[in-house]
């Protein structure tokens, strides 16, 4: 919000993003007249680079759409000085394991399986064990690098069925639009019924994030 951008500390902060899209809307909210410390570019995460470095990278809900995490963290250690921090929240090994149970259940079925075909792997859940060796390759010491339950609660069918339809877009866009609400329907159901409501009416699902505290050495 403008509120929290106006506290932001006042040194340069810049926000990037593979989107277009997504850069014109952070422009359009926060445009330079109002917030001259606030930059934002089009870049691809695989590719840092900025001509001075930084004191602090920051990244949340982000990364396990990066394919190629180590090609990131070349570009975060060229991005910041010496004793920069990384700082990093994304979701981790085992993420909506469950969720994708019933997905993959769903869209092996034979009214389904024909949109599906040729489907490359949306998201990347790694653990601890992958960046405490990639941190070190690339010149960075941690204080932190952990998995960390944070689980979701839905508000019934409805609720889960709400989340699908706006965060996994990979999957569901793939069915057309006619069909779609029946495809997230029966995933839903499939949840449900493996996984039911608790007393409060609210389907519970299993969220794991990597959490991630360094320093460039």
């Amino acid at each position: 919000t403008a509120d929290i951008a106006r506290a932001l500390p006042r040194g340069q902060i810049n926000g990037v993003d593979s989107s277009a899209e997504m850069i014109q809307f952070a422009q359009a909210t926060f445009p330079a007249a109002e917030f001259p410390n606030l930059d934002f570019q089009q870049m691809d995460a695989r590719a840092l680079r900025f001509p001075e470095p930084f004191d602090i990278l920051f990244s949340n809900a982000a990364l396990h759409w990066v394919d190629d995490h180590p090609a990131f963290l070349e570009g975060a250690a060229r991005s910041l000085k010496p004793g920069g921090r990384l700082i990093i929240s994304c979701g981790g090994r085992g993420n909506a394991q469950e969720v994708f149970k019933s997905l993959c259940a769903t869209l092996r079925l034979k009214r389904w399986r024909s949109f599906f075909r040729r489907l490359t792997v949306p998201y990347f859940f790694h653990g601890p064990e992958a960046y405490e060796n990639w941190l070190g390759h690339y010149g960075f010491t941690a204080s932190c690098v952990r998995l960390a339950d944070k689980d979701a609660a839905f508000p019934g069918t409805a609720g889960l069925a709400a989340w699908l339809r706006t965060t996994w877009l990979p999957y569901t866009q793939r069915v057309p639009a006619e069909l779609r609400e029946q495809f997230i329907a029966e995933v839903v159901a499939h949840y449900a019924a493996k996984h039911p409501a608790n007393p409060a009416g609210q389907l519970i699902v299993r969220m794991v994030r990597l959490e991630i505290d360094a320093v460039k050495r």
